[in-house]
């Protein structure tokens, strides 16, 4: 019985995930969309579903400057958030 290991005879070729990775935003592009779901998060004790409006905003933001794939709302669990009052579609400074 051989105790060896050979570690050349598999060859691991690394893949990217399918889901939750992206480029960062170097730019700051959704930054005003991050910050509001991050406040969101801050002022309900890290509750996200109390913040899904801010997440949808948020990922949309990102959908929009091409810095995550584009994924239908739905798909990402946001059927019940769809074309809902207070949804924002454009930046707005603080």
């Amino acid at each position: 019985m051989s105790t060896a290991m050979n570690f050349g005879t598999k060859s691991f070729r690394p893949r990217p995930p399918d889901k939750g990775a992206f480029p960062l935003d170097h730019f700051g592009e959704c930054k005003t969309f991050k910050e509001k779901f991050m406040r969101c998060l801050r002022d309900n004790s890290f509750d996200n579903s109390k913040c899904r409006l801010q997440s949808k905003d948020y990922l949309e933001c990102r959908m929009d400057k091409q810095l995550m794939a584009k994924e239908p709302l739905e798909k990402l669990g946001f059927k019940d958030l769809m074309d809902q009052p207070g949804s924002e579609k454009t930046e707005s400074k603080p």
